[in-house]
Parts: structure tokens; C-alpha cells; sequence
């Protein structure tokens, strides 16, 4: 399965998604590109997807844009930096400081 193919077939991509809804989108999507390079190992919440060369930077633009995209993060506003989307945890918690402040 293709980035794309989560992208559009997959119900559990909100902008306001809840914080399990989000770390199981985020699974997923590491591991359909993980998938696509031959590797199957399970990725652990905490465990370095970038700096551990299990993904490249080129895939790290893929992330970066489906955050944009599915979560409304703009990396435009907090600066682009591989390591705040190195693990499943971290993304998460980017997406969540990317959300705007309930009232």
C-alpha cells in the first residue's frame, strides 16, 4: 500500500483527530514506507525512524507533507527539523503543538 492509498482510503485521518487516531495514522504511514524499502520490522513509538537509517530525508519530505496535509501542521511557521518527526512520539506531539488552543 502507497502513501497515497492511506492518504485517500482511510477514515482516520482528521484534522482534529484524537491522539490514538493520530499515532495509528502515523504507524501507518511509517510502515507502508518502511514497507516499500524491504523492511517489516514493527516500529516501536519511541524508536529513531530518521537518524537510525531506517528512512531516508527523501521520506521524510513525504512525512512533512502528509502532517501538512492530513494535520494542518505548517512547517513553514516552526521550521522544518528531521529530528522533531523521528519517531512516532515525536510526530505526534508535533501535530498536537500544531493544533490551535480550545478556548
Amino acid at each position: 500500500m502507497s502513501p497515497r492509498t492511506i492518504y485517500a482510503s482511510s477514515g482516520i485521518f482528521s484534522i482534529y483527530g484524537e491522539s490514538m487516531e493520530c499515532r495509528s495514522a502515523v504507524l501507518q504511514l511509517l510502515q507502508s514506507l518502511l514497507a516499500q524499502k524491504g523492511d517489516c520490522d514493527p516500529v516501536e513509538k519511541d524508536s529513531p525512524i530518521f537518524t537510525s537509517g531506517r528512512l531516508q530525508s527523501v521520506d521524510a519530505i513525504q512525512v512533512a507533507v502528509f502532517l501538512e496535509q492530513h494535520y494542518g501542521v505548517d512547517f513553514a511557521a516552526i521550521g522544518f527539523d528531521q529530528d522533531k518527526i523521528d519517531t512516532v512520539d515525536s510526530i505526534c506531539a508535533v501535530i498536537e503543538e500544531s493544533q490551535p488552543a480550545e478556548k
